[in-house]
């Protein structure tokens, strides 16, 4: 039996067909690379910046529940939001990716504004408020985060408002997430909104002014209050309810509150299908399960206490309800333009 002879053996094709010629045989042999290679059916790739210790299991449950693998990239702590973000780019004409499932949805806005995202509206998000999805379905919200002020229950003033970042009474006592990264950016991108780019650069200036430490993260700026050496921050809901629950000595105060105020930024969770990703069909079951009000309540009594979307879902003891909060009112359309119009100007107040 001659080599071609062997290889059709060893592929499992009968020995009567061991005539078979060349150009068919190459014709099979790529056929079953095809179905070897990434766009395998039981397969899904997704590209993730919401925490990886929160995220992986929810990943986990979905392989276990529907026999699905699952491909997951991470974001670094490091890089929050930004390098997976920055991979869709690159990968723009050739995407690895299935699924994007962001941390807050103003990057998941831009990918839509990229052309990298296509629409679609998972029937599992029927009942979420429509302010938290994009209307032409490019990207669905989840599973929200608050944006909340801790302040060290020693603290000399208790802030109510993030303006007292800027308030003299507070100089030296504040510390704040890089503002290049991870929900910083998105609240910059909020303030500038709501404020008008004037206004937003005088806040930046403010910060300097009044010497507010800049952090790697929202998680450090926490533990910075917690310690005592700075009296508040701004961070994200579940780094406070993390801290809170591990005995810290921090208050949780809901900024912004008032008459006139604008109220507490809330990031939900929002996932995107990727436009020519190698598994549409199993990133949109993925998206369907990730959108669900199961996993909502995983995600509000899993450690990052999240806040659901969908109405019924209990709300854990330490955070509101989103109806008994008032919330901004922003776009996240116009949120993610912002953002990319303002990172010069957060580059040259960082110092780069």
């Amino acid at each position: 039996m001659g080599q071609e002879g062997s290889q059709q053996l060893a592929a499992g094709f009968p020995v009567a067909r061991r005539t078979v010629n060349r150009s068919c045989w190459i014709v099979l042999s790529l056929a079953a690379l095809v179905g070897c290679g990434t766009g395998r059916p039981n397969a899904v790739t997704v590209y993730v910046s919401e925490d990886q210790i929160f995220s992986e299991s929810i990943l986990k449950d979905f392989k276990r529940e529907t026999g699905i693998k699952v491909n997951a990239v991470f974001d670094t702590e490091e890089a929050k939001s930004t390098g997976v973000m920055n991979r869709l780019l690159a990968e723009k004409n050739n995407p690895q990716a299935d699924v994007y499932w962001a941390n807050e949805p103003v990057r998941a806005d831009v990918l839509r504004q990229q052309g990298i995202s296509t629409p679609y509206k998972p029937v599992s998000a029927a009942e979420i408020p429509d302010r938290f999805k994009d209307q032409q379905g490019y990207w669905t919200g989840f599973s929200a985060r608050a944006r909340l002020l801790v302040v060290n229950k020693a603290a000399s003033i208790k802030p109510a408002s993030a303006l007292a970042y800027v308030d003299p009474k507070t100089k030296g006592k504040g510390v704040i997430a890089n503002p290049l990264f991870g929900t910083t950016t998105a609240q910059m991108a909020a303030l500038f909104t709501l404020w008008g780019d004037e206004k937003g650069k005088q806040f930046l200036a403010g910060l300097k002014n009044n010497k507010v430490k800049l952090s790697t993260s929202n998680g450090e700026s926490a533990d910075f209050v917690a310690s005592g050496e700075f009296e508040f921050a701004l961070v994200d809901s579940d780094d406070a309810v993390d801290r809170v629950r591990h005995g810290k000595p921090l208050e949780i105060v809901y900024p912004d509150q008032g008459e006139g105020e604008v109220g507490v930024l809330i990031l939900p969770n929002a996932v995107a299908l990727i436009r020519g990703g190698p598994n549409a069909e199993n990133g949109k079951k993925l998206i369907e399960y990730l959108v669900s009000k199961e996993t909502e309540r995983k995600l509000a009594f899993a450690d990052c206490a999240q806040i659901p979307l969908h109405p019924g879902v209990a709300t854990p003891k330490e955070i509101k309800p989103i109806e008994q909060t008032k919330t901004m009112n922003v776009n996240y359309a116009d949120l993610g333009a912002k953002l990319q119009a303002i990172q010069p100007i957060l580059k040259e107040w960082v110092g780069y």
